[in-house]
């Protein structure tokens, strides 16, 4: 970049200084900073605007980004949707028939623990007062019994006194983290169902994921727009005619600055 340019950038960027500060309070001076942010505003509202109004011809770049990124959020985002609505269907109409005749949502945890586990186990295998816990470690409860009698446990295959604060320790984290009855679920003899579910939940979290994406650029595209914009009404106030700042990467990455006047 040449010492010139440079030399631009820095005036245009600092702002007027001297007589032109001076003057700067003055009627035409305000009316030229209310005219200053107009096409600033305009981009960081709606990319490309700014530079639209300024008759630049990459305003248009802005916009068709805007619109594309959009429509990619909004399509990504009804994906996301419906593979939801489908992988609660399958959780329903498949693993959790025969446990409940009221269909519940909860969160999704729920179902992704449903991705791992074949089945959720019984809650309570003891019909009386006392609470027994699921034994079978391939369940999902029984899982977290295992990891409760290792927790507080001296010796998980050893049930202590049940009147013991270890043992009590246990059945109150067992309590907190296991599937209740009414959401109980078992995929066996459903292996094939069971797999589509697992997709359909990747093809969700995947379409969330990118509309997340897409959002990150349209917000990119607000602010580079804005400042693509506050740039050059910051040069043009400098050199008194309309200017335009082009940047353009090259293969080596190193960003060069041109001005047209």
């Amino acid at each position: 970049m040449s010492r010139a340019l440079v030399f631009v950038l820095l005036t245009a960027l600092a702002g007027p200084r001297g007589g032109a500060a001076q003057s700067a309070d003055s009627a035409p001076g305000r009316a030229m900073r209310s005219r200053f942010w107009v096409r600033p505003a305009a981009s960081l509202l709606v990319p490309g605007t700014g530079q639209l109004l300024a008759r630049q011809d990459r305003g248009a770049v802005y916009l068709a980004v805007e619109v594309y990124a959009l429509a990619r959020i909004l399509q990504l985002n009804h994906e996301g949707r419906t593979a939801a609505e489908r992988f609660r269907d399958l959780a329903f109409t498949v693993a959790r028939r025969g446990f409940t005749a009221v269909r519940r949502d909860t969160v999704f945890e729920y179902y992704e623990t449903m991705q791992r586990f074949v089945a959720s186990g019984e809650y309570d295998r003891d019909p009386g007062p006392v609470l027994a816990p699921e034994i079978d470690p391939t369940t999902f409860n029984g899982s977290v019994w295992l990891l409760a009698r290792r927790t507080f446990w001296p010796d998980p295959s050893t049930p202590p006194d049940p009147a013991s604060p270890e043992y009590a320790a246990a059945l109150q984290f067992y309590q907190q983290h296991a599937v209740g009855p009414d959401f109980r679920w078992s995929w066996r003899d459903a292996a094939l169902q069971q797999q589509v579910f697992r997709e359909t939940i990747g093809n969700s979290d995947d379409a969330f994921r990118s509309a997340q994406n897409y959002l990150g650029i349209l917000l990119a595209n607000h602010v580079a727009s804005a400042v693509d914009a506050l740039i050059s009404s910051r040069l043009s106030a400098a050199v008194g005619r309309r200017a335009a700042l082009h940047t353009v990467v090259g293969p080596t990455s190193v960003v060069r600055l041109s001005l047209e006047f």
